[in-house]
């Protein structure tokens, strides 16, 4: 038996408050003995060592403890009823996590040597006897923990180590990632410099040539005018030479001006109701002086009836003018240039094809690149800088329509589609002079959503004098508030709004019952095909390029039919 000894120090409520502890810093040690006295003996013993005593009156008790705690040793009874110390320490050693824990058995008794053996053959590393001597023990708990906190802070170490060695990979595949997308995104804009670079000096060399051709021919007739001597019908023909090309070096710089205008989003359509027979004709009117100094035959077909369009009637003869120029100066000498039209549904295809060189495949989809021309060659060249299809389908684009080329290859001809929407009604027989323009009918409720406030409150105000009821939203949120409460006939709506976009407030209003009659109406200052296309999936029945024509807007209203599925 122990001596006894006193309790363990408890604070009184006059003692000094210590610091709280650090939890990750504790070092615990398990002293396991079946009699109360011995384990509140030791843990006397140690109060002052800096560990934190766990104990076990059996050895079920400790096998639990050690499940899942760790401990800098173990202080273990050799004799104690049903499991003994020996036959513990066989099991303790047997385990992966405490076969290294350091067992100190604790003995009343001599043992012979027997008895000593079989101890350090479990593998404990030190006997203490009873009673025990108090300095002893604590300097061999002191040698424990200190070797438990310094495997502890390696393993700690390690760990951190570990850790570092894997970010620091991870980060190297990351920049090792970044890197080859880097390294490929710069091949790719150096290629697209390259090639923009040779496409620039390709246009210049181009515009240069094209420029000095007409310069030639008016310096000439320059010369012969101030004469005086030179026949009337040379000085008419010097004089007709000048025109000519001085109409054809302005018709140059108007495309540049254009290509610029475009580039930058300053090109405004001016729209109306335009019968399609009088655009062509505008058209062919322009480009018959070189259809016919190429000895071509020039057929045209249009419906019937007349087609009738919402168009910039200047810009969609420019479309056209610039199609039918571009087939004659790719059809050999006395070919056939073809323009036909037609309906289909809800819009019209104007054609143009000629049976001239043809597109190869490898170019086809390249033709409308800007100053990409079809032959480099200085002998089959037609001329031009090669701007005129880029600017053509972009001013289709701006109608609302599509521009499309066709080639079965070379020498095998080409074909390019105009597609264009025809407009909701027939047209209107204009009003006489001094005649007011028909009333709209009134009350049609509108609502109108634009994150601009400026240009939401002005169509309003405008709608309004038009004797329609109108409600205004800048936000999608708002927007489908007011709407289910409002139920227009007509939404004018925009497409880029701060949170949620055009196309999802179109498909929600469309899910309404009230929806799927109203005329819903995109009006964006997006004017692509993929625009378009993307407003006819949204649901909406038409998309309008700002700045919107008032007429045009005057004309969908007076062609809505409220309540109409």
């Amino acid at each position: 038996m122990m001596p006894s000894l006193p309790p363990p120090h408890r604070r009184s409520a006059g003692d000094p408050v210590r610091p709280p502890v650090d939890e990750s810093d504790i070092v615990q040690v398990l002293v396991v003995d079946d009699q109360t006295s011995n384990l509140e003996a030791i843990e006397a013993l140690l109060t002052q060592s800096g560990c934190r005593l766990i104990r076990a009156q059996s050895a079920d008790e400790a096998l639990l403890a050690l499940l899942d705690q760790e401990f800098a040793a173990i202080i273990l009874d050799i004799r104690m009823p049903g499991m003994g110390g020996f036959e513990l320490a066989e099991l303790i050693k047997q385990r992966r996590r405490t076969r290294d824990v350091p067992i100190l058995f604790l003995t009343a008794h001599s043992m012979d040597e027997h008895e000593v053996l079989r101890g350090y053959g479990t593998g404990a590393v030190d006997y203490l006897t009873k009673p025990i001597h108090s300095d002893i023990l604590r300097s061999k708990v002191a040698v424990f923990i200190e070797l438990f906190r310094k495997r502890r802070a390696l393993a700690q170490a390690n760990a951190r180590l570990q850790r570092e060695v894997a970010e620091r990979e991870r980060v190297e595949d990351a920049l090792r990632v970044a890197n080859r997308d880097l390294e490929r995104r710069v091949q790719e804009r150096t290629d697209a410099l390259l090639q923009a670079d040779r496409r620039k000096d390709e246009f210049l060399a181009s515009l240069a040539h094209e420029l000095r051709n007409p310069l030639a021919p008016i310096r000439s007739a320059v010369e012969i005018l101030p004469i005086g001597i030179a026949p009337d019908a040379d000085a008419a023909r010097a004089r007709a030479v000048i025109v000519r090309q001085v109409d054809h070096m302005t018709r140059l710089i108007d495309d540049l001006l254009d290509v610029s205008r475009i580039t930058r989003d300053k090109l405004i359509l001016q729209v109306s109701r335009v019968e399609l027979a009088s655009v062509v004709a505008a058209a062919v009117e322009t480009s018959r002086p070189l259809i016919d100094g190429r000895r071509h035959t020039l057929t045209v077909h249009l419906p019937s009836s007349a087609v009738v369009l919402e168009a910039d009637p200047a810009r969609l003869a420019q479309v056209l003018s610039n199609l039918l120029t571009n087939a004659a100066k790719y059809t050999a000498p006395g070919g056939d240039v073809r323009l036909t039209g037609e309906v289909q549904d809800t819009e019209v295809i104007i054609r143009v094809l000629d049976n001239g060189i043809g597109i190869n495949a490898d170019m086809l989809s390249r033709v409308f690149e800007l100053f990409m021309q079809g032959d480099h060659s200085r002998e089959r060249s037609g001329g031009g800088l090669g701007i005129g299809l880029t600017l053509a389908r972009r001013l289709v684009e701006m109608h609302g329509g599509r521009l499309e080329a066709r080639s079965e290859g070379a020498g095998r001809g080409s074909e390019f589609s105009v597609r264009l929407p025809l407009t909701l009604r027939p047209a209107r027989k204009a009003a006489p002079e001094g005649e007011q323009e028909s009333e709209l009918p009134s009350g049609r409720r509108i609502l109108v959503v634009d994150d601009n406030r400026d240009a939401a409150e002005m169509l309003a105000v405008m709608l309004s004098t038009w004797g329609q009821e109108t409600r205004v939203a800048y936000d999608g949120m708002e927007a489908l508030a007011i709407a289910g409460a409002f139920q227009p006939d007509i939404v004018l709506l925009d497409i880029g709004l701060p949170d949620l976009d055009g196309h999802e407030i179109g498909r929600r209003i469309r899910a309404e019952p009230w929806g799927q009659r109203a005329l819903l109406v995109a009006v964006t200052g997006w004017g692509q095909e993929s625009d378009l296309e993307r407003s006819r999936h949204a649901g909406f029945d038409r998309h309008l390029v700002k700045p919107v024509v008032p007429g045009l807007l005057r004309d969908l209203i007076a062609g809505a039919q409220p309540g109409s599925p």
